[in-house]
């Protein structure tokens, strides 16, 4: 079993900044995939960037201003998000997929508010 531990998230007014970090407790090198996911109230769960060995992909209204990155040394993977958005307000969520196996694993969650 694989756990995945957010941290980063909070308040911050619309234009600021945050960096998102999710620690996995075993290494990520079988990870097909990393990525980070989120739900809003009232809305359906959505993916905002994934991660793999060979290219990154955002879901279009983060293009230019979030950007994922992976630390396997580190078991890591970031979201570093600018230009935050009262519409990026939600819980963000880990998340990581082995393929051998497969698996998918999620992280518990971390809220990120932008509000003035």
């Amino acid at each position: 079993q694989v756990q995945l531990v957010e941290s980063g998230g909070g308040l911050v007014p619309p234009g600021g900044s945050l960096r998102l970090s999710c620690a996995a407790s075993r290494t990520t090198d079988n990870f097909y995939s990393m990525g980070w996911y989120r739900q809003a109230p009232g809305k359906q769960r959505e993916l905002v960037a994934e991660i793999t060995a060979s290219f990154t992909n955002y879901v279009d209204s983060v293009k230019g201003r979030f950007d994922i990155s992976r630390d396997n040394a580190k078991n890591t993977v970031f979201l570093q998000m600018d230009s935050l958005k009262p519409e990026d307000t939600a819980v963000y969520y880990c998340n990581a997929e082995q393929l051998l196996p497969r698996i998918v694993y999620w992280g518990q969650g971390t809220q990120v508010t932008v509000s003035s």
